[in-house]
């Protein structure tokens, strides 16, 4: 029998445990990560797109760069192009810069954006094998591979993960202060806290097919695209590019009759979102069958076990919100649970984690499950003449083509997710200052949000005078926003000193681009939401330093 001993293990090692782990370690907290997969082991050919929120933990994490290098060729457009088939008649296109031009680009719908790192399209067999590499460099970070967890047992002392060596039975015990469940939609961590999954069981059937067609890419009549879905009576699909060259992933949407997987012929549905002929030559790669569907877990907590990503929500995954709901966990209960096993926070600060993230879950569940709605209409509405060589057939598909795009910019440009989202209901925010008429801040959709600097919303981007994010200078701490330096804020600090709550005061020079801080002191969290602000320092600091702490949560 092996026993390790660790600060806090994390169960299951793809893109949200190992995201975990490091940003735990960068914080100086000591993780064990175990997983099922051989190291070096290829992940499921899924999660094509990184979010710019997601992006931006990576840059924190020192991975960004190495990240925004990998997948599609530099130079290989990451549009989203609508067409009757794949290689047919074009409807729309949305167009997103290839990730050479991604950070000079200013002319997509998502280049406006206020953040340092835009979004990045990669598909996971190019992202977790770099993040993996990265956590595995990260000290602080043990990763166990071929390691199945069993069981666990936990008390007022920590907790202790009963796992076992799947090359050779043997029996593995490790002990922990905490558990981190990120094992997925399966996840045993969840039926051992007693979880259940609530909401809508099937929103969607998919067939997905990965497959190798050198030929494809060269019949296109169109430009290439990332992202490239096929609207006819016949068979409506997608299909993303992979390597930008020969792999593809191919998804047939079935329709609501459809019950059985088995009841669509794949090799056809294939060719018919293709556009091609019998003749045409591809290899299956791999295949699944997947059920698109919005369940929350009625918990995300029990005492010292919790869970982040799909092992706590799963939902259709438009707008790219699957993985990336799960890294937003990551970075949220990373922070709360360093603050509390670096000794400056109380216990009672995890109690935020669950109020934070479980509404933002459900809230986006949602948008995605409405907007999978939407799309599934409007694929069953395709009318027949949208092929014709005619004057009708050209009038459809100048109608489909401008409500396509209308319906899929917001998901693929998905503004309102990224910056929008805000926790109106967390133990750890002062909402004294938001308006009077009681709102906490202002509404989002997938597509829309409204700069604010609301607390419990995102601390607004800009730029510094000397030319580095804002974001840079928020490190792993309290970062109090000063617009006005003759304002006093030395009891403040003082208060933050004197219980070890690490906090640093950043003087900023009134611009244009600080335009919407409309108050003179603003108090960032690590995570960069908004925890407090004012134009006066408070009038009792050690009342919001033990807010800060969790003491009244």
């Amino acid at each position: 029998m092996k026993h390790f001993q660790t600060d806090v293990i994390v169960i299951g090692g793809g893109p949200v445990g190992l995201t975990l782990a490091m940003s735990l370690a960068q914080q100086v907290i000591n993780v064990i990560v175990i997983e099922m997969r051989q190291r070096g082991e290829p992940p499921s050919v899924k999660c094509n797109h990184v979010a710019a929120r997601s992006m931006e933990i990576f840059r924190r994490l020192g991975v960004a760069h190495a990240l925004r290098n990998a997948g599609l060729p530099e130079d290989y457009p990451n549009d989203v192009a609508y067409r009757t088939t794949m290689l047919g008649q074009e409807l729309t296109r949305i167009h997103i810069p290839c990730r050479r031009d991604r950070y000079t680009a200013t002319d997509g719908p998502d280049t406006w954006w206020p953040t340092p790192e835009p979004p990045h399209r990669i598909n996971q067999l190019f992202l977790e094998p770099i993040l993996f590499a990265h956590a595995e460099a990260t000290p602080g970070v043990t990763i166990l591979n071929r390691v199945q967890f069993d069981r666990l047992a936990q008390d007022d002392n920590g907790v202790t993960i009963f796992a076992h060596q799947l090359d050779d039975d043997s029996v593995v015990h490790i002990s922990a202060t905490y558990a981190v469940g990120c094992d997925g939609g399966k996840s045993q961590v969840r039926r051992q806290m007693g979880g259940r999954l609530v909401g809508t069981a099937v929103v969607q059937r998919v067939q997905s097919t990965y497959i190798r067609a050198p030929s494809l890419l060269k019949q296109l009549q169109t430009p290439p695209a990332w992202a490239n879905f096929s609207l006819n009576p016949r068979r409506s699909g997608n299909v993303y590019a992979i390597d930008g060259r020969e792999t593809w992933l191919v998804h047939n949407y079935l329709r609501s009759s459809e019950a059985d997987f088995d009841a669509v012929d794949r090799d056809w549905a294939i060719r018919a979102i293709l556009g091609v002929m019998p003749d045409f030559e591809y290899e299956v790669l791999s295949k699944e069958d997947w059920f698109g569907r919005r369940l929350i877990a009625d918990k995300f907590r029990q005492e010292r076990v919790f869970l982040c990503g799909d092992a706590a929500h799963i939902w259709v995954p438009y707008a790219g919100y699957g993985m990336n709901a799960g890294l937003a966990d990551a970075e949220n209960l990373a922070w709360l649970l360093a603050a509390h096993l670096n000794g400056w926070a109380s216990v009672n600060i995890l109690r935020a984690y669950e109020r934070e993230r479980q509404p933002i879950t459900e809230q986006v569940s949602h948008f995605v499950m409405n907007h999978a709605h939407a799309m599934a209409q409007q694929r069953a509405a395709v009318p027949p003449e949208i092929e014709d060589d005619s004057a009708a057939g050209e009038a459809a598909r100048q109608t489909l083509g401008k409500a396509t795009y209308e319906l899929n910019v917001q998901q693929y440009c998905a503004a309102g997710l990224n910056f929008g989202y805000f926790y109106d209901q967390s133990p750890l925010i002062d909402y004294a200052t938001v308006p009077a008429d009681g709102k906490p801040a202002p509404p989002y959709s997938m597509g829309t949000f409204t700069p604010t600097t609301t607390p419990g919303c995102r601390t607004p981007h800009f730029w510094l005078a000397d030319g580095r994010s804002l974001y840079d200078s928020v490190r792993h701490c309290y970062t109090l926003l000063r617009f006005d330096s003759a304002i006093t804020v030395a009891p403040l600090l003082d208060a933050a000193a004197q219980y070890g709550v690490p906090m640093q005061l950043l003087d900023i020079t009134p611009s244009s681009a600080t335009a919407i801080y409309q108050h003179k002191l603003l108090l960032s969290r690590p995570d960069w939401h908004i925890a407090w602000r004012g134009n006066t320092a408070p009038a009792d600091p050690s009342a919001l330093i033990d807010l800060l702490r969790g003491c009244a949560a």
